[in-house]
C-alpha cells in the first residue's frame, strides 16, 4: 500500500497537517488500512527530504502545514499513469502457510483450507453486507464512491480466495492418489489418504469455481483455436 503517494493525492487539495491527512486517507479508504499518526508524520518527513512536500507555516490552533510541491506533483502524476507492478507480488500470509503446511508433520492441510475457508466466507458476506448498506442511498461525496470501490475490491478479493481455497483442496485429493517418486507418498506427506475419486470432488462451501474448471480452461482455449 503506498502511504507516501496517498499523502500526495490528498496535499494536492490544499494545505493540511498530520492528523487531518490521517482521518482523511481513513475516510476515503473506510478505515480498510488505518493509520497511526506517527506513520503519517515518518512519511511527510520523507517526502519532504525527497522534495515532494514542503512545510507551510500553521494553522490557527498551530498544527504545521504540508503542501504538495511541483516535483510532487510530478510523482503523483506519474503514480497515477503507472500500472501497479504485479511482477512482484507482495507476500501472501495465506499462500505462505499452505506451502509450508505441505507435508509439515502433524499439520492436517485440508483442516487449514477448509478453516480458512470458513473465515474467508464469512468475510465476504460482511464485506457484502456493507456494500448493501452503502448502496441504501446514493453516495454522497467522494469519499463514499471511494468507500464503495474500496470494498467492493475486497468482495472481489475475498471471491478469488474462495475459488483459490476450493481449487486447492481438489488439487491436493488428485495429488493424493499419485506416489511421489523419491521418498514417502504424497498421501502420507498430506496427512491422510482419500478414497474420492478426483472427477466432481471439491468439498467447498462457497460455490466457487472448481479446481477442475481451472484446469479444463487451457486445453479448451487451445481447441478452439484449433491448437493440439
Amino acid at each position: 500500500m503506498s502511504i507516501r503517494h496517498g499523502l500526495l493525492a490528498l496535499l494536492e487539495r490544499g494545505p493540511r497537517y498530520g492528523s487531518q491527512l490521517r482521518t482523511e486517507f481513513e475516510s476515503r479508504t473506510g478505515s480498510t488500512w488505518p493509520l497511526n499518526v506517527g506513520q503519517v508524520y515518518t512519511t511527510l518527513g520523507r517526502l519532504e527530504r525527497d522534495g515532494l512536500v514542503a512545510q507551510d507555516g500553521e494553522d490557527g490552533a498551530g498544527h504545521a502545514l504540508y503542501v504538495i510541491t511541483p516535483a510532487g506533483r510530478t510523482e503523483l502524476k506519474s503514480w497515477f499513469r503507472t500500472p501497479v507492478d504485479r511482477a512482484s507480488p507482495p507476500r501472501d500470509e495465506l499462500a505462505i502457510k499452505l506451502a509450508m503446511a505441505v507435508g509439515a508433520p502433524g499439520v492436517d492441510i485440508r483442516e487449514v483450507i477448509q478453516s480458512q475457508r470458513r473465515h474467508t466466507i464469512k468475510a465476504m458476506q460482511d464485506y457484502t453486507r456493507l456494500k448493501a448498506q452503502a448502496l441504501e442511498a446514493a453516495p454522497k461525496d467522494r469519499d463514499e464512491v471511494a468507500w464503495l470501490l474500496v470494498l467492493e475490491q475486497l468482495i472481489f478479493q475475498t471471491e478469488a480466495e474462495a475459488r483459490w481455497l476450493d481449487h486447492c483442496e481438489v488439487r491436493l485429493i488428485r495429488l493424493s492418489m499419485v506416489p511421489v517418486r523419491e521418498g514417502l507418498p504424497v498421501e502420507e506427506a498430506l496427512g491422510k489418504p482419500t478414497d474420492d475419486p478426483p472427477d466432481g470432488a471439491s468439498g467447498g462451501t462457497s460455490g466457487g469455481t472448481s479446481g477442475e474448471a481451472f484446469d479444463r480452461a487451457p486445453a479448451e482455449g487451445a481447441r478452439r483455436s484449433g491448437g493440439h
